[in-house]
């Protein structure tokens, strides 16, 4: 098949684009032009590459209608923000595809009442991004449902592997607290580091998008979690990112409003974000209807980002034991 992928070099299509050139797949990689995938093996030069600015087109009114010109009998959109970008999207491709696939997120969902959660449990999101993804779900879900478009949704969690700085132990993204762990220094977690969170690997993800596709008529008009078997508080990942390193965890615990001055306000902003979710999603319908096996555990996801980290000095220590 002839597959449009938008935003194709980030940190999914790094690995989805050459998933799908060994599947068979014709590629067409939508970008904005400005930059490499994560990982370059020889097979992206079969990559045909178009270079849109989606922001402009889309303000033009010209953008789905750019992406059907590409002939594609699937469109995959990773970078899809906006309800309106959603809609512009499917009145533009709607007769024309045989399949679209879209990356949402886990954060449709808020504050979970019973975990794992699953997927059809009611969406209660907050903050402006899952709000919008959360909608742009509902507009995609509904027009598949009443009009019989052909989408799916797939939802990931903290999507991890090398090139890029994994959500921390802390519950934000600062390489310097794998290295306080590493090197046995004390770290300092909110409330008591209960938490949690749900790493998955971008291969991983790949992967879902890859069976989803495989899939077609389990996967069309409906969404799917997409992350690890497990999710991690925040106090057991610390301490097994200490252990990755020969060390023992030396944690301290602090009420979030005497925690949150202790770091900058970015850094409060991300935990807040992170622990006001504290996610824990099933995979259970992923792997009945689409095959997902994930091949990382969080804590391996993770442990191959930091790896990376060592390796290009920033996080500063011995090697992974």
């Amino acid at each position: 098949m002839r597959t449009v992928v938008i935003g194709a070099t980030g940190h999914i299509g790094s690995y989805l684009v050459p998933r799908l050139l060994a599947a068979g797949h014709e590629v067409v990689s939508v970008t904005r032009g400005e930059s490499e995938p994560y990982r370059s093996p020889g097979s992206w030069a079969q990559v045909e590459r178009v270079s849109i600015d989606r922001e402009a087109a889309e303000a033009e009114g010209t953008f789905g209608e750019r992406i059907r010109d590409l002939r594609p009998d699937v469109v995959i959109d990773l970078i899809c923000f906006e309800p309106e970008s959603a809609e512009q999207l499917v009145r533009a491709l709607d007769g024309e595809v045989q399949h679209l696939l879209h990356c949402g997120t886990i954060w449709v969902h808020g504050p979970s009442t019973e975990v794992p959660t699953t997927e059809d449990q009611p969406r209660e999101p907050f903050g402006e991004y899952g709000r919008k993804k959360a909608e742009i779900e509902s507009y995609l879900l509904d027009v598949a449902r009443r009009d019989g478009f052909p989408v799916t949704i797939l939802h990931p969690g903290h999507i991890v592997g090398p090139g890029w700085d994994p959500l921390n132990p802390a519950g934000h993204f600062s390489p310097e607290v794998f290295e306080r762990l590493a090197n046995g220094e004390e770290l300092a977690l909110p409330n008591l580091g209960l938490e949690t969170v749900h790493h998955v690997h971008a291969d991983d993800v790949a992967q879902a998008f890859e069976a989803a596709l495989n899939n077609w008529s389990r996967a069309v008009g409906e969404s799917f979690h997409v992350v690890s078997p497990a999710a991690l508080t925040l106090r057991g990942y610390a301490e097994a990112v200490a252990g990755w390193f020969g060390q023992s965890a030396d944690l301290s615990y602090l009420p979030w409003e005497e925690w949150r001055e202790r770091v900058s306000d970015e850094e409060a902003e991300a935990t807040w974000d992170h622990i006001a979710h504290s996610p824990n999603c099933s995979i259970e319908k992923a792997r009945h209807a689409l095959g997902y096996q994930p091949r990382y555990t969080s804590l391996q996801a993770v442990r191959e980002s930091v790896a990376r980290l060592v390796e290009n000095g920033t996080v500063e220590t011995d090697p992974l034991s």
